[in-house]
């Protein structure tokens, strides 16, 4: 197996013919070859269904992973499920493997490589990327088969101990 920092450039078929990179072929390949590390978060999060527009609610940002994702249709925060109000729409409780990085931005088949494994156990799961690497959610009760599934893929599965975020300045209400 290779390590992801070994990531092919051009995939060369057991012919010696190279293949469109972005081919069924070639996507497999990547799944196939590359191993990621990956460590799971203890605490319990949650996905929260806000009104478009919404303000980000303080108890919401006290949490290990903290997300915020607005479109003109929804705000989406992903946040610990001890914060969240009763009554509140959510997809809860989830647990969160971050996958070790930073990863290179070029670095294609990380998330077919990861969610791949899942969907074949049928185990739902909820990426999430950011600047430096990609999160995987998944439902608590599944959490330790999809460790075991990618462990079968030979990924490295760890446990990480959650930063607790920054104390930060309180924010003002806009006009």
């Amino acid at each position: 197996m290779s390590d992801i920092n070994e990531t092919p450039t051009d995939i060369t078929s057991e012919s010696g013919t190279s293949e469109n990179p972005l081919s069924p072929e070639a996507i497999e390949a990547v799944i196939e070859a590359a191993t990621f590390t990956l460590s799971y978060f203890p605490e319990k999060l949650a996905i929260v269904n806000l009104a478009p527009g919404a303000e980000v609610p303080k108890w919401a940002e006290a949490s290990s992973l903290f997300s915020i994702t607005a479109t003109a249709t929804e705000t989406s925060l992903i946040c610990a499920t001890r914060s969240i109000p009763a009554k509140t729409p959510a997809i809860k409780p989830l647990t969160a493997f971050v996958v070790k990085g930073p990863l290179d931005p070029e670095l294609t088949g990380v998330m077919a490589a990861l969610l791949t494994p899942l969907a074949q156990a049928g185990i739902s799961a909820f990426p999430l990327s950011t600047f430096q690497t990609d999160w995987i959610l998944v439902p608590v009760g599944k959490a330790e088969a999809a460790a075991e599934e990618w462990r079968r893929q030979g990924h490295t599965v760890l446990p990480a101990v959650p930063m607790t975020p920054p104390k930060t300045a309180p924010r003002k209400k806009q006009p």
